[in-house]
């Protein structure tokens, strides 16, 4: 699967569920981590829980491998890593606490949704 296409998926599972101010930086050449950090972010747990699940299930339906995925259970600040791809799907107060996209602020934002 490429990149772009899981991307999208990723995006629009989170869409799908409500995710609020959905983000999707380019770490191509930035980051060793992943070529692409998405991240959004709910306002109660059980949303971040909900969100985090589609993501994986709608993944995992176009034969993506789930690396990992972390912090399901508290619903604060769950990472899933995809390979290519992890998103980052925040509680509402950890995201502003955590401020990724200022931590990496020389990552080129990528529109996803409105394609």
């Amino acid at each position: 699967m490429k990149n772009h296409e899981l991307l999208s998926v990723t995006a629009k599972a989170a869409d799908d569920k409500r995710a609020e101010d959905i983000v999707v930086l380019d770490m191509n050449g930035i980051s060793l981590i992943a070529d692409y950090f998405l991240i959004c972010h709910g306002n109660s747990d059980k949303q971040v829980q909900a969100i985090a699940r589609e993501i994986k299930e709608k993944a995992e339906e176009l034969g993506q491998d789930v690396k990992k995925m972390e912090g399901f259970d508290e619903g604060k600040w769950v990472l899933i890593d995809l390979g290519d791809v992890v998103a980052h799907v925040f509680h509402r107060d950890e995201r502003s606490y955590y401020n990724l996209e200022r931590l990496w602020g020389d990552a080129p934002t990528v529109n996803v949704l409105s394609e």
